[in-house]
């Protein structure tokens, strides 16, 4: 298994959890003790992070699977426990998933320009598909300015290129 300090090393990997759980987050995983399960109380207090800190990065550490938890019940008082450890272990597959839903919104948006005619405002920008801007009349429906043929090959273009760029580093294309 990788180390946490190696991981974090990696400038992608930091940047895709610095996008995730921010900077408060880098630092819970920083200073998270090696071996064990901990609560969320003792986390915040060996860390020095806000409790509601801790409690927000393990839950969306959680939800892609880079953290996880047992519950213990005090029998006694009912009350339940979160003993929690890293999975950063997980950290390549989450990051295939993420970049494997961005290609298929990026492929959707690819369809869509494909798919469609875009007119724009002269005057103020809007952009509209060629059904809307009829209904209109080539009349900007904000300011009343005209439509003009808008071409989207460069867009286009952008999109191809990441989504082709993504599949290779994914090893689809």
């Amino acid at each position: 298994m990788v180390a946490t300090a190696e991981l974090l090393n990696d400038p992608a990997i930091r940047s895709y959890l610095l996008r995730l759980i921010k900077d408060e987050g880098i630092a819970l995983i920083e200073r998270f003790p090696d071996e064990g399960e901990h609560s969320d109380e003792e986390l915040a207090e060996v860390t020095h992070i806000n409790l509601n800190t801790v409690r927000h990065t393990l839950y969306t550490l959680y939800e892609k699977r880079l953290a996880e938890y047992r519950r213990i019940k005090n029998n006694e008082t009912g009350w339940l426990t979160y003993l929690w450890q890293l999975r950063l272990d997980m950290i390549y597959t989450s990051i295939s998933e993420d970049m494997e839903l961005i290609q298929e919104k990026l492929r959707k948006k690819e369809r869509y320009e494909e798919e469609n005619d875009f007119f724009r405002c002269n005057d103020c920008g809007l952009l509209l598909t060629f059904n809307l801007a009829m209904d209109h009349d080539f009349t900007c429906s904000e300011c009343g300015g005209t439509m003009g043929h808008f071409d989207n090959e460069v867009l286009l273009a952008a999109l191809k290129r990441r989504r082709v760029a993504i599949g290779e580093s994914l090893g689809h294309e």
